[in-house]
């Protein structure tokens, strides 16, 4: 009986403790709310409160039992904090840090000290991140559970009917995946939300979604890529990563503001492109060993020719391949970096700092170079420089805005750059355009009418002799690509260079340094010494089956 007696009193007892906790808990948060008042600041409970995921996993656990904050809602740009001491020693500096990297604008509410450890609990909830590496949010299961079944564009379009903003987000990347899209346009528009893909350097339109969605879709794209979220004026350039098991995709997300919400264009740029070798790029015949003669030389200028788009970056980092061998120091200066290489130091651009084309080529070539890439030549300046580092022992690799090869020269001239300079330096030109590669499963012969077959017979028989090529002139066959599943019913997959070399002999170093090198004197000089230019070179390429002629006529003419 005593201990019956005992076991009932301490049942009591605890009962007793247990209800005055109750009370003091509820006195507590009466003295929170009465603090919060005479502070002017918001007051809030949150035992019971359906605190976001979304929101929680932007602070780590440790950070915020450290300064004991919860973030408990992210709306419209705007994040909301608890938090037990707004005073705490170093949260002012973590806050103004935080939210400038990802915000701009967040809320503190007041919370007490039982609020803060019934909240915190909600982190053992919450899916975790492989920490250590940036931007995983979008992760390989996720994408997976969609690859596959977007193998034409109207599958896009049904999945992003029904599903959540978090899915659409990761909707629309798996789709870009699976139809091999090198950029994802979404674009508000006043009544709908527009989705399209960049295929093989063209554009089409995958799914259209209602306009309600695109606040939280904007929101979530901006969460991913670190951007502001209330900041909808200003352009912003973010990016984030998802790791494949046997790929990494970097997606480089840019907005601008239009006239019905803002633009976003994110660029999915695959780690395993920067494998693309130099024996890759589609060059032929006399041109791939004019241009491997080049590459091997020690010093020099080498220059890539033509649009934005038309794959000159590409190139040049095929070239770096080859060249990057544990006895050769490689340096590029880029704008941005679009790729990670390994064994190369890449060094970008940043305006805002001063460190510009020309001022990082200065520092680049106190760093002991060999072989040193500039993202571009677009300025007197870093023309200069460039052209002096390549008399003076380095092999310089660059790109410039030239319609041809022979384009190429002129602009140097133009912008200032002495030919007794130029000449001696500059070792190759290389004009290039993409053009589209034929479906192999479902390419079929086609019958070419009267007016091109002449055209075509006119372009072969301008062929150098001395270039290489041999073509049988009644044997002629070209093709189109009919459109498949494999395909996504479009006749084509995948792009392949068209090229021109100009190489400077001792012909064209002459007309450089006598006439200050007009384009067509060049140009006619080069096809002498051999130079198939790119609309040759794409008809050849037609005509092996790789391409069409609608294609090569649509970008080398």
């Amino acid at each position: 009986m005593p201990n019956k007696l005992k076991l009932a009193l301490e049942e009591v007892s605890s009962k007793l403790s247990a209800k005055m906790t109750d009370i003091d808990i509820v006195e507590h948060e009466r003295e929170t709310r009465l603090k919060a008042e005479s502070c002017g600041m918001p007051y809030i409970n949150l035992v019971n409160f359906p605190i976001a995921q979304e929101a929680l996993s932007l602070v780590p656990e440790e950070q915020a039992k450290k300064f004991k904050i919860i973030p408990i809602l992210l709306s419209e740009g705007e994040l909301r904090i608890g938090v037990v001491d707004s005073e705490a020693p170093g949260l002012a500096d973590y806050l103004k840090e935080f939210t400038k990297e990802y915000f701009g604008h967040y809320v503190l509410y007041l919370i007490s000290q039982h609020s803060f450890e019934v909240a915190v609990k909600h982190y053992a909830g919450l899916v975790k991140v492989k920490q250590g590496v940036a931007g995983v949010a979008i992760t390989e299961s996720d994408i997976k559970k969609y690859q596959g079944l977007m193998k034409d564009f109207t599958k896009v379009n049904e999945l992003l009917v029904r599903a959540t903003v978090t899915d659409m987000v990761t909707i629309i990347i798996a789709g870009g995946m699976d139809m091999s899209a090198t950029d994802i346009h979404i674009e508000a528009e006043e009544t709908d939300i527009k989705v399209r893909y960049r295929i093989d350097g063209l554009l089409y339109t995958v799914a259209e979604t209602k306009k309600d969605s695109w606040v939280k879709l904007i929101s979530r794209l901006k969460l991913l890529s670190k951007l502001k979220i209330n900041i909808e004026t200003k352009p912003q350039d973010g990016r984030f990563t998802i790791f494949l098991t046997k790929d990494k995709i970097d997606v480089r997300v840019s907005t601008i503001p239009t006239a019905f919400g803002e633009s976003v264009v994110m660029r999915l740029l695959r780690s395993s492109a920067t494998g693309l070798q130099f024996e890759d790029l589609g060059l032929q015949g006399k041109a791939y060993d004019i241009l491997k003669k080049q590459v091997e030389r020690p010093n020099g200028l080498i220059l890539t020719s033509g649009p934005t788009g038309c794959g000159k970056t590409t190139t040049l980092y095929a070239i770096l391949n080859k060249l990057n061998q544990s006895d050769t120091k490689i340096i590029t200066l880029e704008d941005p970096i679009e790729y990670k290489l390994k064994g190369i130091n890449q060094s970008q651009v940043d305006h805002t700092k001063g460190y510009d084309f020309t001022h990082g080529l200065k520092s680049i070539l106190r760093q002991d170079p060999d072989v040193v890439m500039v993202g571009e030549v677009r300025d007197p300046e870093t023309a200069e420089i460039a052209v002096n580092a390549a008399l003076t022992g380095h092999l310089v690799l660059s790109t410039i805005h030239t319609n041809s090869a022979a384009g190429a020269v002129s602009r140097l001239l133009s912008m200032g750059v002495k030919s007794f300079l130029l000449a001696p330096s500059l070792n190759a030109v290389i004009g290039q355009r993409l053009v589209r590669r034929l479906c192999p499963k479902c390419k079929q012969e086609t019958k070419l009418d009267g007016e091109t077959e002449n055209r075509v017979r006119k372009i072969l028989a301008a062929v150098p002799k001395n270039s290489g090529y041999q073509v049988e002139m009644n044997k002629l066959k070209f093709y189109e690509g009919k459109g498949c599943q494999a395909c996504g019913k479009l006749g084509y997959k995948g792009r392949i260079g068209i090229y021109e070399i100009l190489t400077v002999t001792p012909e064209i170093e002459k007309v450089i340094l006598e006439t200050n090198a007009a384009e067509q004197k060049v140009e006619e000089l080069a096809i002498a010494c051999g130079m198939v230019t790119m609309v040759q070179d794409g008809v050849l390429k037609a005509l092996q089956g790789i391409t069409s002629l609608t294609e090569v006529f649509a970008q080398a003419e």
